[in-house]
């Protein structure tokens, strides 16, 4: 009989340890975790902070520069002159960043096109779609405008030597989504790059210690490979917009709680974010994030980056997804157009807008659905209008369009 208590004891103590490990569950979402603290040690090839190099450091003073001889600006200056004058990118290591927009394959002057064409779409639907908190094109060219030189010139130079120091991070979403080799040498010139665990089909160059760079390629998971169901966030740490140009810092009191453990207030990250009532812009989010969570370690996402997805395919998009729920145990920053055939749940159709990007669920023969937070809702604003649910799991192909129709067609991740 002792013996046998001896036993039931043993086991006792086993289930106990065994509890730590189990994910904390809630409203049907199997699988979630609160914090990324269960993060594995291995993981996918993920990039840290990188250093300004003595080039880089050059384009950005030049950059920074074209600013100060730019023409004044005021509230009659024409559209196409306050778009050339605002947006400005810069080429760090074959990889271009626009101020204000992010990474894009597109030119300097196709992103002032499609600027210049959304502040004229913009300026024929004002009067009938509802703000929800992200910033217009419109708005977002008077506030940057709006600063004085020594202002904008500071800005320009933060939004720029961050983008510069995460270049290696944007190499590899490249290489590993959309297939694009990586240039040579470049794990040499990166060692804030980590090394993954290696595939058997996959190669290493012996000099530079790079991975994939003796056959340009590197074989990473493919969306077959990744599990049934995946999520992050814990599904009760959600809360709604409380004023209607919140989206923004409500889904950034969602990220951090989630990362924390600790509910700080929405007008706190209104004031992290620079939020006014025109809304919040997704690089400020993307700065947020970095700053204010762990989630840009480089055992987790690494640096947020605010990536151009014009030119990816649905198929890349929610392979995306997948990577940032399931190999980096981190959020999404969603930033599509809230419309009603997006988003069936809507009264009326929405402007741009944010979202928490937490988990995605394959369905045999369909599309898989997007786990996301929504911050909007209607009825509280609007209370003859239906109520909107925060926890949201949707149509996966519908989002990817939402994000596609919005001007900047871009997320944080």
């Amino acid at each position: 009989m002792s013996r046998l208590r001896w036993i039931v004891l043993g086991v006792f103590v086993l289930l106990l340890g065994l509890l730590a490990f189990i994910p904390r569950g809630g409203g049907g979402d199997d699988g979630t975790i609160r914090s990324a603290g269960a993060r594995a040690a291995t993981g996918p090839l993920t990039a840290g902070y990188g250093t300004v190099t003595p080039k880089f450091q050059a384009t950005i003073d030049r950059v920074v520069a074209e600013a100060r001889t730019a023409p004044q600006l005021s509230r009659t200056t024409s559209s196409r002159i306050l778009v050339d004058s605002v947006v400005r990118c810069a080429r760090f290591e074959g990889q271009r960043y626009c101020l204000g927009s992010g990474w894009t394959d597109s030119t300097q002057s196709q992103v002032r096109d499609q600027m210049t064409s959304a502040l004229r779409h913009q300026a024929t639907k004002r009067s009938v779609v509802t703000t929800t908190g992200d910033l217009s094109a419109y708005d977002e060219l008077r506030q940057r405008a709006a600063m004085s030189p020594s202002a904008r010139a500071a800005a320009d130079r933060a939004e720029l030597t961050e983008a510069a120091r995460s270049v290696a991070k944007v190499w590899l979403l490249r290489h590993q989504i959309q297939g694009v080799p990586l240039p040579d040498g470049f794990r040499a010139r990166h060692p804030e790059v980590r090394r993954a665990e290696l595939n058997t089909d996959s190669t290493t160059d012996q000099k530079t210690g790079s991975i994939g760079e003796a056959s340009g390629r590197h074989q990473w998971k493919r969306w077959k490979e990744y599990p049934r169901k995946g999520t992050v966030l814990h599904s009760k740490d959600v809360a709604e917009q409380h004023r209607t140009y919140w989206c923004g810092p409500t889904s950034m009191q969602m990220i951090t709680w989630g990362w924390s453990g600790t509910r700080r207030p929405q007008g706190h990250w209104a004031h992290r974010l620079g939020t006014t009532t025109s809304g919040s812009s997704i690089t400020a989010m993307v700065r947020v994030v970095n700053q204010d969570t762990g989630y840009d370690k480089e055992k987790y996402a690494g640096p947020y980056v605010t990536l151009d997805i014009r030119d990816w395919s649905f198929q890349q998009w929610r392979l995306l997804m997948a990577r940032h729920v399931v190999d980096y145990r981190a959020p999404v920053i969603l930033h599509p157009v809230l419309e009603k055939r997006f988003y069936p749940y809507l009264d009326h159709d929405g402007s741009g807008h944010f979202q928490v990007g937490r988990g995605y669920q394959k369905r045999p023969g369909k599309t898989p659905l997007l786990g996301y937070f929504e911050p909007w809702n209607q009825q509280r604003f609007h209370p003859d209008e239906p109520y909107i649910d925060r926890v949201q799991w949707r149509d996966a192909y519908k989002s990817y369009r939402a994000n596609q129709a919005h001007f900047q067609h871009n997320v944080g991740v």
